[in-house]
């Protein structure tokens, strides 16, 4: 059997924690889909082709990724890429609440999926996607933040 796992997320910008978590996946799992989700509650910077289109130039030479948009329930999802795992980030403590409560509502959605917590580098640990978001709306430098890809598609932007 092979372990599939999603990593799913607005990815509204991904960034080097979101890529850093995946790199590190890829030991894991035999393959990671990375499933961009489309969120109508939230109000996206980029849309959800532009974020599809830099997270698959991104890991286009990584084998085990595969970049895909989504609109649907994530336990639908899932259960479509014959995933058995759910893939979530943990970065601060704050994050728990919310993580833990999505991991038992996907368990009831989905019991044949489990959900598998992995925290980020250290480096990477501050770094989010909605502050990435506020600095470049503010036009500070974000590239130590996220891939040149991102850097290019936000100063489009805001020009």
């Amino acid at each position: 059997m092979k372990n599939i796992a999603i990593y799913p997320g607005t990815f509204d910008p991904i960034t080097f924690g979101h890529i850093d978590l995946v790199e590190r996946a890829t030991r894991l799992f035999d393959k990671i889909i990375l499933g961009v989700a489309h969120n109508p509650e939230k109000k996206s910077l980029l849309t959800l082709e532009k974020r599809v289109e830099i997270a698959s130039r991104i890991f286009k030479d990584n084998k085990k990724v595969k970049v895909m948009g989504f609109d649907c329930l994530l336990a639908d999802f899932a259960k479509a890429q014959k995933a058995n795992v759910i893939l979530r980030g943990l970065r601060v403590i704050s994050d728990f609440d919310y993580e833990f409560q999505m991991a038992s509502m996907n368990r009831m959605l989905a019991p044949e999926i489990e959900t598998v917590f992995l925290s980020p580098a250290d480096r990477f640990t501050y770094v989010s996607s909605s502050l990435v978001r506020e600095i470049a709306r503010t036009k500070g430098d974000i590239s130590q933040f996220v891939p040149v890809e991102v850097v290019q598609a936000i100063k489009k932007i805001y020009r």
